[in-house]
């Protein structure tokens, strides 16, 4: 599917694949999280080419992932930051969820590199579906259900 499909698509997973579906933007999200702004911190942590950051980046600035901020280091010419927007703030829980699935499926011998915790609790937490009353509902009892947003495909005669 062409990424202009994507971003028309019907279906919320594939336009977000359009967004977020390339290695290197979800770990791209992974060191802003962990409060990385500037290109070559980026460039530095991931190791990943120029030209790909660049566009990267630039997707998820369009998407409204992130903002571009002009920033100037004395005696440097200005450069930009890159924040995290609402949107991308809430992309934790994706990052978690993905971290949490390749912790139980894709285990290292020494255990997880990271731990996400409750910072007044420092109890540790996982990421979960949770009912409009706040409880924790196992995965085998959430259905996904079709509503009438959902495309009827007419056959093709």
């Amino acid at each position: 599917m062409t990424d202009e499909r994507l971003a028309q698509s019907s279906c919320s997973v594939a336009r977000s694949l359009g967004v977020l579906g390339e290695r290197w933007t979800i770990l791209i999200l992974r060191e802003a999280l962990s409060g990385t702004t500037r290109f070559a911190d980026f460039r530095t942590a991931l190791g990943v080419a120029a030209d790909v950051l660049s566009d990267r980046l630039a997707t998820l600035v369009d998407a409204g992932v992130m903002v571009r901020e002009p920033y100037q280091e004395p005696g440097s010419r200005s450069r930009f930051a890159y924040h995290l927007t609402d949107a991308g703030r809430e992309l934790e829980l994706v990052l978690g969820s993905l971290q949490q699935w390749g912790d139980r499926y894709l285990p290292r011998p020494e255990g997880p590199t990271v731990e996400r915790r409750a910072v007044p609790t420092d109890r540790l937490v996982h990421v979960a579906f949770v009912d409009d009353e706040g409880c924790e509902v196992p995965p085998a009892e959430v259905a996904a259900v079709r509503t009438a947003a959902y495309p009827v495909v007419v056959p093709s005669s």
